[in-house]
């Protein structure tokens, strides 16, 4: 039974943790998936991938309003699906031979494995292993509903979407999240008859209510979109194309027929492969391993000597900058056990690359006055990009920056915008909330470039009503 200093599950951001202090020690790292993990191989980068150049063909549509005449003459998918993927399959390839062949003291398993105590590994070619220290770091993936006709060729998850052969003419999302969104946009930009339906009455639901009602507004004026009905089967017509079936609740049906459908209902974290309960490791109730504030794997309340976890296995946010902030205070804590260091998850936005953007960081409006304490106003500014001058430029009459702050601090409670480059625009927000910069300083203190189109958050800002010390900047 080989043992190791470091069993790492996972090559994704746990791909980051083996550092130089690491030579001359053991270590396994075990992923019966492809090298590199979701971000690289069919997440965040490859579908960014996709969503800019379906942003440069979506541009005569925009460009019309401003008097210049585009047009579209063809989108060349397989050209650019085979441009990402080269890229992207090549630096997967890479990172698996380097970890397998060039590191001596680095076992690959591609195999997916299982606990059977605390610090003991099977993996499911039979290898039995043990290791001084254990980090999970095993991601999360998509899930299907059990509905007829799942099983089907014109199925697909964002796992499998970005590699198909052609173009398709329709295409039916199913969902309301940040994936259906991102892939509605992109279908829709190349010039696909896109229909998105979701469940509920609502997309973006972690999203701020009203930011969300906008961004429904928009996608609406761009594709199909169909609320309030559950998806019941996909049935096969016979001729290449499929029908998928849906009915609201009083039952009335939505049929629609399609050459590929897009199953975007969610991922669910990977702990239901890894055998956690015989090694005794708590869950919390998303199904993510507990943790405490050093990502120490919890048993029974307690931390496990020596066993962390961080990324989509260990967190909800399901979003790799955080991983990658969680694999460095993991990286730190395993090689420094007498000096841990705390994870802080103070202001973590996100964004949504859809068409328009939306990008998030902090409290929506309604969490905001839930949460605030007695006697505590909250306070919030809506300012649209079609109030200051690059907005008048672009002619824009969606984009909308909101702000949430406390009236007798400033402070920034959240920041909510969508529309062009809103995962840009969102940053400078991010970063007073981290430091805790008042929205009167934030906004009064440095100067801001005009006329860019980032005045429409300095004027958000300004147009909070906060109360101003003495000594506020002019």
């Amino acid at each position: 039974m080989p043992h190791y200093d470091l069993a790492i599950i996972g090559s994704g951001s746990g791909n980051s943790l083996i550092t130089p202090f690491w030579d001359g020690r053991r270590v396994a790292m075990i992923d019966g998936g492809v090298f590199g993990g979701t971000c690289l191989n069919v997440g965040c980068i490859p579908t960014k991938m996709f969503v800019y150049p379906a942003g440069l063909a979506a541009t005569p549509s925009e460009a019309g309003r401003l008097g210049v005449d585009l047009s579209l003459d063809k989108v060349h998918w397989n050209d650019v699906r085979d441009r990402i993927f080269g890229r992207i399959d090549s630096i997967s390839e890479s990172g698996r031979r380097y970890r397998a062949d060039e590191l001596d003291n680095v076992d690959l398993y591609q195999d997916h494995a299982r606990f059977t105590g605390p610090r003991t590994l099977v993996t499911d070619s039979g290898v039995e292993l043990t290791a001084d220290r254990v980090v999970v770091a095993a991601g999360s993936r998509a899930v299907l509903p059990e509905v007829p006709g799942i099983g089907l060729p014109q199925v697909h998850t964002s796992d499998t979407v970005m590699r198909i052969d052609g173009l398709p003419g329709r295409v039916v999302v199913v969902g309301g999240g940040y994936i259906a969104a991102e892939f509605a946009a992109v279908f829709h930009g190349f010039g696909a008859d896109v229909t998105q339906v979701n469940r509920s009455g609502r997309l973006l639901r972690g999203n701020d209510r009203e930011i969300a009602g906008r961004f429904a507004a928009a996608a609406a004026s761009r594709w199909r979109l169909e609320l309030g009905y559950a998806l019941q089967a996909v049935e096969d017509n016979g001729d290449g194309s499929v029908t998928v079936v849906f009915s609201d609740d009083d039952g009335t049906p939505l049929r629609i027929r399609a050459d590929i459908v897009l199953m975007a209902t969610g991922r669910v974290p990977n702990t239901d492969r890894l055998g956690v309960e015989a090694a005794g490791f708590d869950l919390d109730g998303d199904r993510t391993l507990s943790v405490d504030r050093h990502l120490r794997v919890l048993s029974n309340g307690q931390p496990v000597d020596g066993v962390y976890a961080l990324g989509d296995i260990a967190n909800s946010y399901q979003l790799k900058h955080v991983a990658n902030r969680e694999a460095r205070v993991v990286a730190n804590n395993l090689e420094h056990p007498d000096r841990l260091r705390p994870i802080d998850y103070t202001a973590v936005p996100f964004a949504v690359f859809s068409n328009p953007q939306v990008a998030s960081v902090g409290l929506t409006e309604d969490d905001a006055r839930s949460q605030a304490a007695p006697g505590t106003e909250i306070v919030t500014a809506v300012q649209d990009y079609g109030s200051t001058a690059y907005g008048w430029a672009m002619e824009d009459e969606e984009g909308v920056v909101k702000l949430v702050a406390e009236k007798s601090t400033g402070r920034l409670l959240g920041a909510h915008i969508m529309g062009r480059e809103a995962s840009i625009l969102i940053q400078p927000l991010v970063q007073a909330m981290a430091t805790d910069v008042p929205v009167h300083t934030l906004a009064r203190g440095p100067y801001w470039i005009h006329p860019a189109l980032t005045e429409v958050v300095e004027n958000a800002l300004l147009a909070l009503d906060v109360d101003l010390p003495d000594d506020a900047p002019l």
